[in-house]
């Protein structure tokens, strides 16, 4: 069998070729940073198997697979930090996904399901299920760039921070810090996923390291040299960068 593996972040992608490699029944023949080239390789080497990041810099997974167009198509499996209702809609036999960060034995249990499954029937449940779900997203049913709930672990506890209550959010190295009224939480993922899940319309990248919530910014302080800054309902003060800046002033009104 043969396993392509796609994946914007690198480390994901070492994680998942280091388990493939205990796994003598499948060969990995590549492996793609991007959804773009990801096309490129599923429909130009028809891999059997492919890992498959939901939420990708350039587009998300369900934009890869409407663009697969070889038959018969391959298994997929998703391998994704959230677990959101979208999911929910390619949960069958043939079609699994794992959550980040996942356990070798969770890794090596969806292994043997997919070994177990044969070529027609993981065909068969993969055109099904797709239909489905395209057909209920191009009625607007489904919505890939929201979430209710974002759990972040502390500890032996998982708190459940709800995305209406966050100020704002800054890179700071592999994590991303999280802004409330009353606190901070830290979260290992990068700001480009967490831009994917959230409300478009409120959360905005204002900075290559910060997503503001429109709702909490008090005022624009502008200052010499055409910049400005966002003040935020906490007093604290977020640079607006040049590349962002006619996108943050057009969603503000302004």
């Amino acid at each position: 069998m043969k396993a392509l593996v796609i994946d914007d972040e690198e480390l994901a992608r070492r994680r998942v070729l280091n388990l493939l490699e205990e796994v003598e029944a499948i060969e990995v023949i590549g492996e793609c940073s991007n959804g773009r080239t990801a096309i490129e390789r599923i429909n130009a080497d028809k891999p059997d198997l492919i890992f498959l990041d939901i939420n990708m810099k350039d587009m998300n997974g369900f934009e890869v697979l409407k663009k697969i167009e070889i038959s018969p198509k391959p298994i997929v499996i998703f391998v994704t930090a959230y677990d959101n209702y979208a999911l929910k809609a390619f949960d069958v036999e043939a079609v699994d996904f794992l959550l980040k960060p996942f356990k070798d034995q969770r890794f090596f249990k969806t292994i043997n399901k997919v070994l177990e499954t044969t070529k027609t029937e993981a065909n068969d449940n993969f055109e099904k299920r797709l239909v489905e779900f395209f057909h209920e997203y191009s009625k607007g049913g489904l919505r890939l760039n929201s979430v209710s709930k974002i759990p972040v672990k502390q500890g032996n506890k998982t708190a459940l921070v709800d995305p209406k209550d966050i100020l704002y959010i800054q890179a700071s190295g592999y994590y991303a810090e999280i802004f409330v009224e009353s606190r901070k939480y830290v979260l290992r993922e990068s700001l480009n996923n967490l831009g994917e899940i959230l409300d478009s319309n409120i959360f905005i990248r204002i900075h290559r390291s910060t997503i503001a919530n429109l709702n909490y910014v008090n005022e624009i302080i502008h200052s010499d040299y055409s910049e400005i800054d966002a003040k935020m309902t906490d007093g604290k003060l977020l640079h607006v960068s040049k590349s962002h800046k006619k996108e943050f002033l057009e969603k503000i009104g302004i």
